[in-house]
């Protein structure tokens, strides 16, 4: 039989501000994370705006010594990972360090450290490259320090799948537990993509907003939206097996309950013009949670404010709920928190946890003008409160990934 796994803790690094609960209180409120880009020179790129972290010192929370020896990326791992495990309650002492794992990606890891130190070859020559550029450089060192810091010798991993990272993560540590070989694992995602090359890159695609007004520039589901505004920072969840949880006496925030994993197998970038392996990871998702459709109130969209991706997202769900699709509602935090990249699924993730424990719908803001291909629920605006049991979290990544995960009011 498989074991229930619950959610037991969550850390948050945003520009939505610092831990769980500062984070899910800017949500409700509808707050706008973005901001004008300061970190680089953006004078020459068509993007002018970012969901930005300002002033983030790691040494506040983690060895400085240490700090310095992380990408930034990786700093924002670690002190997502502390906040989480400081908000779950863990009993370090007490744990089978054998049966608790780790599960953290990356989209695109120490994209800044590869940056700096191909700067510091060129000008100065190969022998100054930094003896801690590989290990602070590679996606799954985020995983593997957290493991250390904590002591988790059990299954370790990094996923790196795009914007599908954070529910892959997720996803797989729950299975993990629910077929017995973890009681305890650590998961989810970090992300430090405001760098000068990855400005470059998206903008050369296009893929980013040409709106240099951050007030305005995240509209998803709106008529005016033009491309996806980049964020940076970290989630971390904790999810623990439900008796281990109850036998600790932890707070459970939610419960996991289902997960679809698919690939589009069309396009590089291009989701699938109808959506189809949105459609079966969704679909993977409700199945796997043993639930009928109509049981869902509740979808934290992808929701990217792109043109391709809002309104082939809605025609998922019409697929998939038919006419229940009417009675959902579905926002996007990403007009809020930007796109954390390989984080984004979970920010979401937690974000969908604390609106089934709390009963309440995070917002779509910025919605003026709402698409007429957009015609869902998108609770524009403004969050309202709702008793919902099941909700969805849909996260589609470059390369055709989708990724679903199916969680649960905890009763």
């Amino acid at each position: 039989m498989s074991r229930r796994v619950v959610i037991t803790g969550a850390g948050v690094v945003s520009s939505l501000g610092m831990g769980a609960e500062q984070f899910w209180g800017a949500v409700k409120e509808g707050k706008n994370g973005i901001s004008e880009v300061t970190r680089i020179d953006v004078s020459n790129l068509s993007t002018k705006v970012a969901a930005e972290i300002k002033d983030f010192d790691a040494s506040q929370y983690i060895d400085k010594k240490e700090a310095r020896r992380m990408d930034r990326y990786n700093q924002f791992a670690m002190v997502a990972a502390k906040m989480a495990v400081e908000n779950s309650k863990l009993d370090l002492e007490s744990l089978d360090l054998d049966k608790c794992g780790v599960i953290v990606g990356s989209g695109v890891g120490g994209l800044e450290t590869l940056e700096e130190q191909h700067d510091v070859m060129r000008n100065k020559g190969v022998g100054r490259v930094s003896p801690f550029f590989i290990p602070m450089m590679i996606s799954n060192m985020a995983a593997g320090r957290i493991a250390i810091e904590y002591g988790f010798r059990g299954f370790n991993e990094c996923v790196v799948t795009a914007c599908a990272t954070g529910n892959n993560a997720i996803g797989d540590a729950f299975k993990v537990i629910e077929r017995g070989d973890a009681d305890v694992m650590i998961t989810g995602g970090a992300e430090a993509c405001i760098t000068i090359m990855s400005f470059a890159g998206f903008c050369s695609m296009g893929a980013m907003t040409k709106n240099p007004d951050p007030n305005t520039a995240c509209r998803p589901f709106d008529k005016d939206r033009d491309g996806f505004i980049p964020g940076e920072g970290a989630a971390i969840l904790i999810i623990e097996e439900l008796e281990h949880a109850i036998k600790r006496g932890a707070d459970i925030i939610a419960e996991v309950v289902g997960y679809g994993c698919t690939c589009d197998a069309y396009h590089i970038t291009a989701p699938h013009p109808e959506g189809d392996g949105g459609v079966r990871s969704m679909n993977m998702a409700i199945n796997d949670a043993g639930i009928k459709p109509e049981q869902v109130g509740y979808i934290n969209a992808h929701g990217t404010s792109t043109p391709l991706n809002d309104p082939t997202e809605v025609n998922i769900v019409k697929r998939v709920f038919g006419d229940h699709a009417k009675n959902l509602a579905m926002s996007s935090t990403k007009s809020m928190t930007g796109h954390l990249l390989g984080a984004a699924g979970a920010i979401e993730a937690i974000a969908t946890a604390m609106a089934l424990k709390e009963g309440f719908l995070p917002p779509t803001i910025n919605v003026q003008n709402q698409d007429p291909e957009c015609d869902i629920d998108c609770v524009p605006n403004v969050g309202r409160k709702a008793d919902i049991k099941y909700a969805l979290s849909n996260s589609l990544g470059f390369g055709g990934h989708n990724a679903t995960l199916c969680l649960k009011k905890y009763e």
